[in-house]
């Protein structure tokens, strides 16, 4: 216990010093106003705008958020990104992927191997020293907190899945 305590706090303060500009507690914002006011998340609320996803990333909750910054999304080649954001269907189940129900902390992030999405499928976590990872992307800030559920800022967009639910097995990360 003391271990996974440490291994905690030594992550912790590694990710609070991550480059990402890390949000203030934001508790009378919601995840979309919380991601806006960051400055960092532009094409993520163009492409929640294009999917018809804010309201929904407004509601109740609580959510859980592997929110990519604009850098991420800069990782896409511009074409693919162009085609992505044309499609809402598709466009729909990345940014769902992107999503998982209730507020987990990263004091649980790094006790769990996999989580669930909204979309339907599973992420990978895994955890190498300070380093934790959702599919291959690197989570960079943690515990940005909103009034209905906490943002974990990654450097990479995932992409769900092609075949089986439960795989992620042969995914593109960008």
């Amino acid at each position: 216990m003391t271990k996974r305590i440490s291994l905690f706090l030594l992550l912790f303060g590694f990710m609070m010093t991550a480059s990402v500009p890390r949000q203030a507690v934001a508790s009378d914002k919601d995840i979309v106003e919380t991601a806006v006011a960051a400055g960092s998340f532009k094409t993520l609320a163009t492409a929640l705008t294009e999917a018809g996803l804010i309201e929904t990333l407004k509601g109740k909750g609580p959510f859980t958020v592997f929110a990519p910054t604009d850098e991420a999304f800069a990782k896409i080649p511009k074409a693919d990104l162009d085609k992505l954001l044309k499609d809402k269907e598709a466009l729909t189940k990345v940014l769902l992927y992107h999503v998982v129900s209730g507020k987990v902390m990263s004091s649980d992030v790094v006790k769990l191997k996999s989580a669930k999405t909204v979309e339907g499928s599973d992420v990978k976590i895994a955890v190498d020293g300070t380093t934790v990872m959702v599919n291959q992307a690197k989570v960079v800030t943690v515990d940005v907190e909103a009034s209905n559920g906490v943002i974990h800022v990654i450097d990479s967009v995932i992409m769900p899945p092609a075949g089986k639910k439960d795989s992620t097995k042969g995914q593109k990360k960008y």
